[in-house]
C-alpha cells in the first residue's frame, strides 16, 4: 500500500493540473454513484490526509483511497491511457486533463462540509502542514490508550498517526533501536513520533523514497525487505516475520537483532 509520502505527491500533481478548472465529465464507475454527474463545477484542490485523497468540486468532497492497487494517472486528452480502461474507477475531465483513478480501493462523495465522515477517525497527519509538537503530543496520548500493542502494529494504526506505511514502520523501529514486538508502554514515544515526521517529510517530495540517506538502489533502507542481509551498523544478520493486529492486517516486519532490543 503506498504510504503517505506517495499519496501526497499524488495529490500535489493532481492539484497542480485540476485547481481552479472546470469539470466537463464526470465518469463514476462504481454502481453506486454512477448516475452522479459533476459536469459544470469548477474544482477547487486536491489535498491528502494521511493515506486519503480528498477531491474538493462544487459542494462535495470526492474520497478516494488507493489501498494496494490503485493509482492516479493524468493524461491529456485523446492522448492513450497506460493501464486498461476496465479498471478504471472514476474518471475526471477537464479542458486540459484527464485524471483517471484506476482501481481505487475507495470511492466516496461526501458534502463538503461532512469530509469528517471519511477522515475523521484519523490520528494527526504526519504531513499536515500545521504539524507541531501538539500534533506529536495527541499521537503519543492515542498510542498509550493500547500500552500493550505492539510498537510495530500502533505506528501502522492510521487512527494513531496517519500516513506511516510499513517501509516506514520497520525503519523507525531500527532508528530508534526497538524491537517491532516492543510494547508501546516500553516506547519513549514523543522521539519516535518527532523522528517519523522528519523521515517522512524529508522524502516527502522526491519519488526516490530513503532512510539512510543514500539514494543509491539497494542503499535506501536499514533493515526493510533486507532479510538475511549484514546490518548496516554492526554486521549481523536482517530478520524477519509477520505481525499485525489480526490475520488480516499482518506485515512483514525486519529487525536487527543485536541493534533493536
Amino acid at each position: 500500500m503506498p504510504e503517505g509520502d506517495t499519496v501526497y505527491r499524488t495529490a500535489r500533481h493532481l492539484d497542480a493540473a485540476l485547481t481552479g478548472q472546470t469539470l466537463l465529465v464526470s465518469d463514476f464507475r462504481v454502481p453506486r454513484y454512477a448516475e452522479i454527474d459533476l459536469s459544470g463545477s469548477s474544482i477547487d484542490g486536491v489535498i491528502s490526509v494521511g493515506k486519503h485523497l480528498l477531491t474538493r468540486v462544487g459542494e462535495v468532497s470526492i474520497h478516494s483511497h488507493l489501498k494496494m492497487e490503485g493509482s492516479w494517472h493524468l493524461y491529456r486528452p485523446g492522448s492513450r491511457w497506460k493501464r486498461p480502461a476496465s479498471t478504471a474507477r472514476l474518471i475526471l475531465t477537464t479542458e486540459n486533463w484527464v485524471a483517471v483513478g484506476f482501481d481505487l480501493g475507495t470511492i466516496d462523495v461526501v458534502a463538503r462540509d461532512d469530509e469528517a465522515s471519511v477522515v475523521g477517525h484519523l490520528g494527526p497527519d504526519v504531513l499536515a502542514p500545521d504539524w507541531s509538537s501538539a500534533s506529536e503530543a495527541r499521537a503519543a496520548t492515542l498510542m498509550t490508550a493500547s500500552p500493550d500493542k505492539e510498537i510495530h502494529v500502533a505506528l501502522l494504526d492510521q487512527r494513531n498517526l496517519a500516513g506511516l506505511g510499513n517501509v516506514y514502520a520497520n525503519e523507525l523501529c531500527f532508528l530508534r533501536g526497538v524491537l517491532p514486538t516492543r510494547p508501546v508502554s516500553s516506547v519513549d514515544l514523543p522521539p519516535l513520533i518527532a523522528l517519523a515526521h522528519r523521515a517522512i517529510l524529508v522524502n516527502r517530495d522526491r519519488t526516490e523514497r530513503s532512510t539512510t540517506g543514500d539514494l543509491r538502489a539497494g542503499r535506501q533502507s536499514w533493515v526493510y525487505r533486507r532479510e538475511n542481509q549484514p546490518c548496516r551498523r554492526c554486521g549481523t544478520r536482517i530478520r524477519a516475520g509477520k505481525l499485525g493486529a489480526d490475520e488480516l492486517t499482518l506485515r512483514d516486519v525486519y529487525w536487527c537483532p543485536r541493534c533493536q532490543t
